[in-house]
């Protein structure tokens, strides 16, 4: 029958990309890349130049379109293969990324009397104008008793569906009530691919307040947040909610045509960019936490029951592997951390000692940094430069540095940056396992474990456990390759559940990192230290931090 291939893509904040995979073991065989034409929006509209207000952050659903029609036949001529002999298509998708739509399926923002309105358009992951929302959906719930908020770590982000839903009602009732509905745009574009609407599981559970047994939250609880919102599931947000894996329909033939592919194909039901890669590095059983780290880390681990734990960003049935219980828990600044560093706080002579070795500022830092013991640099960091996302779920935190003298150097600064990090991922791993969702190895996925190899020993000697590393630089995109096979199914050439596709797809690298159990020790009295730190300004002994950003407030 000849080999067989999925189409997986990944969109991301800045472009889109396609990867053509092998069903057979999983090989990448060629992948391309289409930057987003419109960026990020986050300063002015499209066309009419309009400035938008601070926090927004704003796509352009034609740049996911465009994703389809320039990287899905680019794969195809690269590789050589007979577009036929490609079984089915998959995506993923930063979330909560969301948009409405008309009766029709179309965007808002392509009605030309819409486009000059901003709420008319998608609403990026990022965009953060919703937080007075999201502030009252937490207060109300709380007020109320109500079951979901536990499973969400106490609190509803404003980045997620119903406080971006809340704030278009707010600000712009007639975009509201313009709205047929309002879609994740990883269900848009699968609605493109398709003809068909449907709601994929994952993004519902974590990002809508969605529950398999228990639906959406009650008609009531919306009429205590807005009269206005009483029916808003039964109307703007219904639709199926299917399990990932599953088949959103075929391709329709207007798509087919202008990607190069065959008509009628399975297209699955989207999911979410970090999610996706779960399967991807073989995870598809309890007791491994995945993280995908990048400028932020997103850690996962799957359970056979629904926990509470402190700080879970949620825990949803079928969100990450279809029978389980997919829990979620985050940092929202690590990558990150290590490029402020980089880009404002070191001395001169860091960048001349880089380029004579002919090596980058990060690379330099790495080796230099490698040279000290745990302990050595005599000093201890706290990872909220961008405040914290588990367990406290404080966005109002702030970073710090302690034990410096007047022999401090660069690399010992960049050291303990990684420490801190590692130290905030202990945090997560220990919630976990505390409430009875087991740790007992991670895998890390992404752009930093392939590139610094002293951070994941670090890590794997802060945890005290061994870290795998996934072998795909394009992990998310293999994954929702791989949930395309699924979708075809076995008969098709594909497979008939995501456990049997992980089983011949997913890819680990043979070298892992073990903990090393004399740096065990020392970082487990570092760790205790760091845990004194994180309670007294992260549970309110003292909130300095808090009181700093008034003051500067203030006075700007």
């Amino acid at each position: 029958m000849g080999n067989k291939y999925a189409i997986g893509i990944d969109y991301g904040t800045q472009s889109g990309r396609a990867v053509l995979v092998d069903l057979s073991n999983g090989e990448e065989v060629a992948d391309h890349v289409t930057p987003y034409r419109h960026h990020v929006i986050d300063e002015f509209l499209p066309g009419s130049g309009q400035k938008l207000e601070q926090d927004w952050a704003l796509q352009h659903p034609g740049d996911y379109l465009e994703v389809l029609t320039q990287s899905v036949p680019a794969v195809i001529a690269e590789s050589g293969i007979h577009p036929a002999d490609v079984i089915g298509i998959g995506i993923d998708f930063t979330a909560c990324t969301m948009l409405p739509i008309d009766g029709a399926g179309e965007p808002l923002c392509f009605h030309p009397e819409l486009a000059e309105q901003p709420h008319s358009w998608v609403k990026l992951w990022k965009h953060h104008a919703a937080q007075p929302e999201a502030d009252r959906i937490n207060a109300i719930a709380a007020e109320r008793g109500e079951a979901f908020l536990p499973r969400y770590g106490g609190k509803i982000s404003s980045e997620w569906m119903i406080a971006k839903v809340w704030q278009i009602l707010d600000e712009a009732p007639a975009i509201y009530e313009r709205t047929d509905r309002f879609l994740e745009a990883a269900d848009w574009v699968i609605s493109q691919l398709t003809g068909n609407i449907v709601r994929n599981s994952c993004t519902a559970g974590y990002k809508a307040i969605w529950h398999k047994g228990d639906g959406y939250p009650s008609t009531d609880y919306f009429k205590a947040l807005d009269p206005r919102l009483e029916k808003l599931t039964e109307t703007k947000l219904r639709g199926d909610v299917i399990p990932l894996g599953s088949t959103a329909g075929g391709l329709t033939e207007e798509m087919a045509a202008k990607m190069g592919l065959s008509p009628g194909i399975a297209v699955a039901v989207g999911n979410v960019d970090a999610h996706a890669a779960v399967p991807a590095v073989g995870v598809v059983t309890p007791g491994k936490l995945v993280m995908a780290m990048g400028t932020s880390i997103c850690h996962m681990v799957l359970g056979t029951e629904e926990k509470q734990v402190e700080g879970m960003c949620g825990v949803v049935e079928d969100g990450i592997i279809p029978g389980l219980y997919g829990y979620e828990a985050g940092q929202s600044a690590v990558g990150d951390i290590f490029e402020w560093y980089v880009e404002e706080a070191l001395p001169a002579y860091v960048q001349q000692a880089a380029t004579e070795a002919g090596i980058s500022v990060h690379q330099w830092l790495e080796r230099e940094a490698a040279a000290y013991k745990p302990g050595q640099t005599g000093l201890l960091a706290l990872d909220w430069w961008n405040g914290n996302r588990s367990v406290l779920v404080d966005t109002d935190l702030t970073g710090m540095l302690l034990g410096m003298t007047l022999l401090t150097k660069p690399q010992e600064i960049y050291r303990a940056l990684l420490e801190a990090t590692a130290f905030g991922t202990r945090k997560i791993v220990d919630a976990f396992h505390h409430n009875g969702v087991k740790v007992d190895v991670l895998y890390a996925c992404g752009g930093l474990p392939q590139k610094n190899r002293l951070l994941m020993q670090i890590y794997a000697d802060v945890t005290n456990r061994e870290i795998k590393i996934a072998d795909s630089k394009q992990t998310p995109a293999l994954g929702a390759a791989m949930f395309a096979a699924v979708a075809a199914g076995q008969d098709k050439g594909g497979y008939d559940s995501i456990i049997d596709a992980a089983a011949k797809m997913a890819r680990v690298k043979e070298e892992s990192f073990q903990p090393i159990p004399a740096h065990v020790a020392i970082y487990e009295q570092l760790y205790q230290e760091y845990g004194k730190l994180h309670d007294y300004f992260g549970r309110g002994d003292n909130d300095v931090m808090k009181r700093l950003k008034r003051i500067k407030q203030s006075a700007e």
